[in-house]
């Protein structure tokens, strides 16, 4: 029997069958992502996947004039390089770290290897790439229909998610970045949230202090992803 290991701590390899993680262990490496760091370019391929443990990393979209727009984030509930094994190769977005920690990187030829096998890999990726679709899809529809203070909430909702804690290392300017929008509606939106008592903001770090009290401000843009990510990768319909 496998002896416990951190990797636990993202979802996807946790709930591998012993079988198939034993393959992947040894090939695992364990590495350490900074704030900033890109792990993949517009239009290139990535030679590896990566597996989030207390890590975030954000998938952008970036205009030719080099304005962006955050698409989804992922961390240790799923793994950035879905392209690798669907087949595509390349995508037109890029993958940065929001947020800096530790993950887990596995050469993208032996995850198409154990994707191709067509067993329980093979069904946990294909619905964590249908909940990563649901995510886009709600974003680009937040965007459009909800105002600054709801994607806000939203945002920091679905980064909390993703951290073991309730503090984010953040400027407002990289939050303008990611929503798309002008810093001075982030600085306005923030500071509601902060004199309404449900966050803290100091110098970059935002600690979430009235979880209940975002959930209830946010949209209903949060809860249909959250749903979503909890259907599709309950344990028991995925094995």
């Amino acid at each position: 029997m496998l002896e416990p290991c951190d990797f636990q701590q993202n979802a996807l390899l946790g709930m591998l069958p012993e079988e198939e993680l034993a393959r992947l262990l040894p090939n695992l490496e364990k590495v350490t992502l900074t704030l900033g760091q890109s792990l993949s370019e517009s239009g290139r391929q990535m030679s590896h996947v990566y597996f989030p443990l207390d890590s975030i990393v954000s998938l952008l979209c970036v205009m030719e004039n080099g304005a962006s727009t955050e698409i989804a984030v992922v961390g240790h509930e799923g793994v950035v390089g879905v392209s690798l094994f669907m087949g595509g190769k390349t995508t037109p977005s890029r993958a940065i770290v929001q947020s800096a920690g530790q993950a887990y990187r596995l050469k993208g030829q032996l995850l198409k290897n154990e994707f191709y096998r067509a067993g329980p890999m093979q069904r946990l990726l294909l619905r964590y790439t249908q909940a990563l679709l649901t995510q886009m899809a709600q974003t680009a529809v937040c965007n459009r229909h909800h105002n600054v203070d709801q994607q806000l909430c939203r945002w920091l909702l679905l980064s909390i998610d993703r951290l073991p804690g309730d503090k984010l290392v953040m400027t407002q300017e990289l939050i303008a970045n990611m929503l798309g929008v002008r810093r001075e509606g982030v600085t306005e939106a923030a500071g509601k949230l902060q004199r309404a008592g449900l966050i803290s903001y100091h110098r970059g770090h935002i600690t979430v202090i009235d979880r209940p009290g975002l959930e209830a401000r946010v949209c209903e843009c949060y809860a249909v992803v959250k749903l979503e990510y909890d259907r599709l990768l309950n344990h028991h319909e995925v094995m």
